[in-house]
């Protein structure tokens, strides 16, 4: 058995901050931006836009997508860095906010490759006929854990949320490869605000943002993602050509367009929307698929690639059929 994507779901916060705006809180300028980065706004969460009403509300709209009720749902993961609560986890408040009664419910940290890894884990559960249907969901507010002085990193990162519905189905595909470089972890980091841990060492906040080596993690992204798509080709018995769409988790545009040169494949099967939503992290993914999915361009039969990579450092990459 094997899960097929049902429903699409997202969830976008009203507040929006362009290039424009950012050029008045910092040294910085559009041009700037989009020239490294590809980004030209980003929406930011405010009021009661937390992580688990994003991921609420991008879930309710992936039910109605699939036709199905919460309640009828197994399994409930979300993948999320940037939680307001360490407990209830986030995916217990989204059961309560749609009524997922009869969900078991769990998060998963896995940065920016998180929504992946909770797909893979959905799909073991699935795969092993434990559940039949699974939301799955990655939501974040990486505007909580972001330095709006440090314009190396700051203009990068958005707020949202994406979801997906999977109902187990004979004879479905679903082939992925994940790898981890525990090793290259500190390229990218954020420290936990842990209460002790301020108490004894009196620490500085600003210590608690994420922290970035840009250069390492573009080295790392450009090289490793075509390896992992080529694993899972392998894998899978596919050839580059019978590829529809490579969605790649949205970094940095100059990464995709590194990546779809290293795969010597068009950048108009590498979708993108970096531009209106920057780096949502483990969101990213599920809310180009939304995207995708409501403009009509994803058609049944379609073979599709999904890769994440980021924080830890971990990649991979996965194969389904629409």
């Amino acid at each position: 058995m094997v899960g097929k994507i049902k429903g699409t779901g997202s969830y976008r916060p009203v507040q929006v901050w362009d290039n424009d705006k950012l050029s008045h809180m910092m040294d910085t300028s559009d041009e700037w931006i989009r020239g490294r980065t590809g980004i030209g706004q980003r929406h930011i969460a405010s009021g009661g836009e937390t992580v688990a009403y994003m991921a609420a509300r991008a879930a309710e709209e992936a039910l109605s997508d699939a036709g199905m009720r919460p309640e009828e749902i197994d399994l409930l993961l979300v993948s999320t860095m940037s939680s307001e609560r360490i407990m209830p986890c986030a995916a217990c408040e989204v059961q309560k906010l749609i009524g997922a009664v009869n969900a078991a419910c769990f998060d998963l940290n896995g940065a920016c490759t998180g929504f992946l890894l909770a797909l893979n884990t959905a799909q073991a559960y699935l795969g092993q006929q434990i559940y039949r249907r699974a939301l799955v969901i990655g939501s974040e507010t990486l505007s909580h854990l972001t330095n709006w002085e440090d314009r190396s990193t700051c203009v990068l990162f958005g707020d949202g949320a994406g979801a997906v519905v999977l109902e187990a189905e004979e004879n479905a595909v679903y082939t992925q490869a994940v790898h981890s470089i525990g090793s290259r972890g500190e390229a990218l980091t954020c420290v936990s605000r842990n209460q002790q841990q301020f108490i004894e060492k009196d620490a500085d906040i600003s210590s608690t943002y994420m922290q970035m080596d840009g250069k390492e993690v573009f080295k790392f992204a450009v090289s490793k993602v075509p390896e992992v798509i080529m694993e899972v080709l392998e894998k899978a018995g596919k050839t580059k050509e019978e590829i529809r769409f490579y969605m790649l988790h949205q970094a940095n545009k100059r990464i995709v367009a590194s990546v779809s040169k290293h795969m010597n494949e068009p950048l108009e099967k590498y979708p993108m929307n970096i531009e209106n939503l920057g780096n949502t992290s483990s969101a990213s993914i599920p809310l180009l698929l939304d995207e995708w999915n409501k403009k009509g361009r994803l058609n049944s039969g379609d073979w599709i690639i999904l890769s994440g990579f980021g924080g830890g450092l971990t990649y991979g990459a996965s194969l389904l059929q629409w």
